[in-house]
């Protein structure tokens, strides 16, 4: 196994450390994690951790995506550990943090829906050997939505000392970004999806 898929695997190990701390009952085994209170604002110890292993996390993907192409190490195991990777820690935290009320339950909704619809699109495409390159705007909604789930995490600091719902407005504006790419991308592989049948 390389260096980047090494990489890979830490992260999908990193993300289910992640939801299991955020899902286990811990008021129910009589443990609470301590709170600090900045600003009038209570930041949970608990959310902070989670937000130092999703930020770790978020930054191996950029890390062994960047080996892989940079070494021609690409592999079709790192293909798909890859995309499991990211759904476990970008999906598995939206469900969390909607369950928690802490963001619209909306967001996980259309973002879950849209890769759903997309990585159908892929798998058609892979099957007839064709391949769509991911658009600037798949990129655009991944960074607002890995730093927009970040600052919730820590409770949107600093920029809830200004008032100003910056980790709503990145989540939201990469909700907005995950439906345009994903019509985007549909747009691209149209015609692989519905190939034209020549009539004679």
């Amino acid at each position: 196994m390389n260096l980047p898929n090494k990489i890979t695997i830490g992260r999908i190990i990193l993300s289910i450390l992640m939801i299991i701390l955020l899902l286990i009952p811990w008021y129910d085994l009589n443990f609470d994690f301590p709170e600090y209170v900045i600003n009038g604002e209570i930041l949970s110890l608990k959310y902070v951790i989670a937000g130092i292993i999703f930020l770790v996390a978020s930054l191996t993907d950029f890390i062994d995506g960047y080996l892989a192409r940079s070494r021609n190490l690409v592999t079709d195991f790192g293909k798909v550990a890859d995309a499991i990777a990211d759904k476990i820690l970008v999906n598995g935290l939206l469900i969390i943090l909607a369950y928690d009320r802490m963001i619209p339950v909306i967001i996980p909704v259309v973002i879950i829906t849209r890769d759903i619809i997309v990585d159908s699109c892929k798998m058609i495409s892979g099957n007839k050997g064709k391949v769509v390159a991911a658009s600037w705007l798949g990129k655009a909604k991944t960074m607002c939505m890995m730093i927009g789930l970040t600052l919730t995490l820590f409770n949107n600091i600093p920029f809830t000392f200004l008032n100003l719902p910056v980790d709503t407005f990145l989540l939201l504006i990469a909700t907005i970004l995950s439906v345009v790419s994903g019509c985007d991308y549909y747009y691209n592989s149209r015609e692989f999806l519905f190939p034209k049948v020549d009539s004679k």
